[in-house]
């Protein structure tokens, strides 16, 4: 199964925030993860109608990882942004086997096994090392020498 690119960024998001542990912004989570910014600010307002984000209006406002969030799951997040379609679309054309596929319930079986180990992960197990420190890297202006 291929994950589409919000989904992708809304885990990438996700996991930068929650690593960070602090507030940022549309722009920088653009600038971090290279991504453009106008599809970042709608990821943001999904995961924030979600409840993975916390989002604050205003001068000093940005996005943070909401409280709870790391109680979601990876799979909670992907259906969110996935929806509950099937794998393969039976409905039009007509396709002359649905009445006795087997490939349809194979493949809806297959996507539940998917969705049940995706529910096993939390967005705080992504973030544990190593993946955190690589997180709070990315994009970051380079250290000053000494």
């Amino acid at each position: 199964m291929k994950l589409n690119r919000s989904t992708d960024m809304a885990m990438r998001i996700a996991m930068l925030t929650a690593a960070s542990g602090r507030r940022t912004t549309v722009d920088e989570l653009a600038q971090r993860l290279a991504l453009p910014r106008n599809h970042v600010a709608k990821v943001v307002q999904r995961l924030q109608h979600l409840g993975v984000l916390v989002t604050i209006r205003g001068r000093s406002g940005g996005v943070a990882f909401a409280a709870d969030g790391a109680t979601y799951t990876v799979g909670q997040v992907v259906r969110a942004f996935e929806g509950d379609g099937e794998v393969v679309d039976c409905e039009a054309p007509a396709c002359p086997l649905r009445a006795a596929c087997r490939l349809r319930i194979e493949l809806r079986r297959a996507q539940e096994a998917f969705l049940a180990v995706l529910d096993r992960v939390s967005l705080a197990d992504l973030v544990d090392s190593p993946t955190g420190p690589v997180l709070l890297a990315l994009g970051a202006p380079p250290a000053p020498e000494r």
